[in-house]
């Protein structure tokens, strides 16, 4: 967490905001290219072998490709994941859904190199190495869209089928067991598609120890008391915090958050809006 603290001070202010819907966008893209030219969805794929012979495109293309065939159920899925994308990105904070997001893109990009290049070493150039590239989908990104919200909402109630109402955690042991019987039945090369894929799961929760931070109950308690506390300074007409660059104290929000930049010489404080893009003073 405060290696993120250190990234979100630096690069916060490039994090892309409402990126669920630009992830489902994707999507819909892709369903349009599958409906118009099918063909071309075999450029599209995330394949090493035809990256190193200078398909680059196929680094980024491949998040084009859908997760399912397109049906009634899909579409239903897709807006699921839309919602639970983004009550995450609210809860934990833009820049944090970005790292999640983009860490899971990136895993799974290493991922098909690591075993383009088991291959290679075991078989040789012999071996027709695109024909693994369709495994490596966005389908392990809405999952660990999914796995992310029933972690931070595990006691969530949602309706199965539109009837059976069932925790979210729940939901999410029966995914979590859908992956270990893929893992044992397709072997190490499966095992490799699916870890790397859920990578930024991995990492995002079971190597970081603080999670209250990002627990929706701990939000609310600080976001209470915060509130609690303004509203006290201001019956009492005292303000401690200022906005350096628009003037703006908790007095006209009591909602504002206020933080002061580590990197600006000297005591200097802004507001949220303004504490990742305004003039460091030197």
């Amino acid at each position: 967490m405060k290696f993120l603290n250190k990234l979100e001070r630096k690069f916060g202010r490039y994090a892309i905001s409402r990126l669920t819907m630009y992830i489902i966008a994707t999507y819909i893209l892709g369903y349009v290219l599958e409906f118009t030219a099918g063909n071309l969805t075999q450029y599209l794929y995330l394949d090493p072998y035809y990256i190193l012979h200078g398909q680059v495109w196929r680094l980024v293309s491949w998040l084009l490709v859908p997760p399912e065939s397109l049906d009634i159920f899909t579409i239903i899925m897709l807006y699921f994941y839309y919602s639970i994308g983004t009550t995450l990105e609210s809860t934990w904070g833009t820049f944090r859904y970005n790292v999640y997001i983009f860490g899971g893109i990136l895993w799974t990009i290493i991922g098909s190199f690591v075993l383009y290049l088991i291959l290679f070493l075991r078989f040789g150039t012999g071996v027709p190495f695109e024909s693994f590239g369709a495994a490596f989908t966005t389908y392990y990104i809405s999952l660990s869209i999914f796995l992310g919200f029933a972690i931070t909402y595990p006691d969530m109630q949602v309706l199965l089928y539109f009837i059976i109402p069932l925790k979210i955690k729940y939901l999410a042991y029966l995914d979590l067991a859908y992956l270990a019987i893929a893992m044992y039945n397709n072997g190490w090369a499966g095992r490799i598609v699916i870890i790397s894929s859920l990578m930024n799961t991995i990492i995002f929760f079971l190597m970081t120890r603080n999670y209250r931070r990002i627990d929706p109950r701990e939000i609310h308690r600080k976001q209470s008391f915060r509130k609690a506390v303004n509203q006290g300074r201001m019956r009492n007409g005292i303000t401690r915090h200022k906005c350096a660059i628009c003037g703006r104290t908790e007095q006209d929000d009591p909602n504002l958050e206020f933080r002061f930049c580590s990197r600006c010489n000297g005591n200097y404080e802004y507001c949220q809006d303004h504490l990742f893009n305004h003039k460091h003073v030197q």
